[in-house]
């Protein structure tokens, strides 16, 4: 079951969602509208290596916006720090979004119980696009869950992604065991 707004503000009441900066014309009938952050970031290397850090270039998006290009992956960044204690956290992108032809997550739409952080991007786009920081790139949807949780994602000692952050993360694959 997904929550509807007024399930999303009693959970918000009950402090089991986090939203940061909340603004109350972002929520939608079931969902909450997040806002693309001020930084992206790039990879260094055009081969990425599963089993190596690969690293990356952060930069600044301008007031003018910035041209996101083809072939090229995008790591953005949510302006909105979330956190999700009872619930399934899942970012889709907005309709608007994907009438320009850009991808917000490759396959990383779908946030664990105790997640609590910003939301890294991995954008592609499908031919040039001007983007812009604090334009509304994507939406949150809250899914219950049935039956107790021993493992919540902020309390695991090998969580990769628990460090609070402002900005894009890389992938942090390099640390699995395979």
């Amino acid at each position: 079951m997904i929550l509807t707004d007024e399930q999303i503000l009693a959970e918000m009441e009950r402090g089991t969602i986090v939203i940061e900066p909340y603004d109350r014309a972002c929520l939608g009938t079931n969902s909450y509208d997040v806002h693309l952050g001020r930084y992206l970031a790039t990879y260094r290397d055009r081969v990425l290596d599963a089993r190596r850090h690969n690293q990356i270039d952060v930069f600044e998006i301008p007031e003018e916006g910035f041209v996101l290009e083809q072939n090229t992956l995008y790591l953005g960044v949510t302006e909105e720090y979330t956190e999700t204690h009872a619930h399934v956290p899942f970012l889709e992108g907005k309709s608007s979004v994907g009438r320009l032809g850009i991808d917000i997550h490759a396959t990383a739409g779908k946030g664990d119980v105790g997640f609590s952080n910003t939301w890294t991007l991995e954008i592609s786009v499908t031919q040039p696009v001007r983007i812009y920081r604090g334009m509304p790139i994507g939406q949150l949807i809250y899914f219950t869950v049935e039956g107790a949780i021993q493992n919540y994602y902020n309390r695991k000692p090998n969580a990769k992604y628990n460090q609070r952050t402002d900005q894009p993360v890389e992938s942090m694959m390099w640390m699995n065991k395979f």
